[in-house]
């Protein structure tokens, strides 16, 4: 098993366990202290163990090698984990916003204070499991983990705002102002936005990918100031370039004098292709294709 494979898999445990344990605490806490904003961010949290678990399954299938029935490689089980934890929080945040819909038919009670408290130590938690993650996440370049990343984004938001919508509501009853009593249903509905407009970031990023939209701009600049850079290279034709989970695969046509050997256009690529992949190391291949080029 590699090291990025294990690095993966450390991050999802490390997920799956924080988000277990927050789970237990803050359904208990926020059904038995009356805060319908602690107990859907244990709704989240649930989802968040069921993502975690999935990246877990798909890890060791993103880190494959390429075979004869997958050339280009697993890298797009990442993409398809990423697409699906992105789902799952956007399910949540529906969920959410049907809950508080419903308190409305209910009188109002009061959180109690352990409700707030719970909230403050799942975020303190959350930002501490985002650092880890995006950090992770960003080094080897895992679509995967940045999606474990990002769930642990949307709770640190979550998580903050049920603290802030308990508090709220326990000041609305102490100084008897009615509409700070509703802190705690609004808390949610912020809960559920701020869930939903990650969720779909996340969902539009995989859609992108498995549809293989061309690379940011400034990086295929990168890639045509590095081929442009030969002499030897008298135009480019075509450069595209497209992610495959961790890795990028780039196509190349370019044209050289027409009089050069097969030998000579061979080496060429050869060095074209070293250049690149020393200056982007997560260029998996790059696939040439050379024209004859004519002096007008």
């Amino acid at each position: 098993m590699g090291s990025r494979e294990l690095l993966a898999k450390r991050v999802a445990w490390i997920s799956v366990i924080s988000n277990i344990v927050l789970t237990i605490g803050k359904l208990i806490v926020g059904w038995m202290g009356n805060s319908d904003a602690v107990f859907a961010d244990g709704i989240h949290s649930a989802a968040d163990v069921f993502a975690s678990v999935i990246v877990l399954v798909v890890i060791r299938i993103a880190n494959k090698p390429a075979d004869q029935e997958h050339p280009y490689g697993h890298g797009k089980a990442e993409i398809i984990v990423s697409g699906l934890v992105g789902m799952i929080l956007l399910g949540v945040s529906v969920y959410l916003v049907y809950e508080v819909i419903m308190g409305f038919f209910h009188p109002i009670t009061t959180p109690s204070l352990i409700a707030m408290w719970v909230a403050v130590i799942s975020y303190i938690s959350k930002v501490l499991l985002y650092r880890y993650s995006k950090k992770i996440a960003d080094e080897q370049n895992s679509k995967a983990i940045e999606a474990i990343a990002y769930d642990h984004k949307a709770d640190i938001v979550s998580s903050i705002a049920a603290a802030i919508g308990v508090l709220l509501s326990i000041i609305g009853e102490k100084l008897t102002i009615n509409f700070l009593l509703y802190g705690d249903k609004v808390a949610t509905i912020i809960v559920a936005f701020l869930i939903f407009k990650i969720a779909k970031e996340m969902v539009s990023e995989a859609f992108d990918i498995l549809l293989e939209r061309n690379i940011d701009l400034e990086i295929l600049r990168e890639y045509r100031e590095i081929i442009a850079s030969f002499t030897e290279v008298k135009r480019i034709d075509r450069l595209r370039a497209r992610e495959h989970g961790h890795y990028i695969l780039v196509d190349l046509r370019i044209s050289i004098d027409y009089d050069k050997t097969i030998k000579e256009g061979h080496d060429l690529s050869r060095k074209i292709k070293k250049k690149l992949m020393a200056k982007h190391d997560n260029i998996n291949e790059v696939l040439i294709h050379l024209n004859p080029y004519f002096k007008e």
